[in-house]
């Protein structure tokens, strides 16, 4: 298994940013990211200053990368 960083909401949110999400909007402490081309995907990223590690390989799994292209983004 590998290695994740310790990343906070914001840092998250940039490099998806880079791959094509845009902040739709954010509820409370919760931002919305939205794919801006197809299939249109929606993750919602806690705007935390650490993301759990469980939390933060559930994100990746739901953009449809792998942790090692995450980690190229950051």
């Amino acid at each position: 298994m590998t290695h994740l960083p310790v990343l906070s909401g914001d840092s998250t949110c940039k490099a998806l940013r880079k791959i094509g999400y845009e902040v739709d909007h954010q509820t409370g402490s919760h931002i919305i990211l939205r794919c801006n081309r197809p299939p249109y995907r929606r993750v919602t990223i806690p705007n935390h200053r650490e993301i759990a590690k469980g939390t933060l390989r559930k994100i990746i799994r739901e953009v449809g990368i792998t942790v090692e292209e995450f980690k190229t983004l950051l």
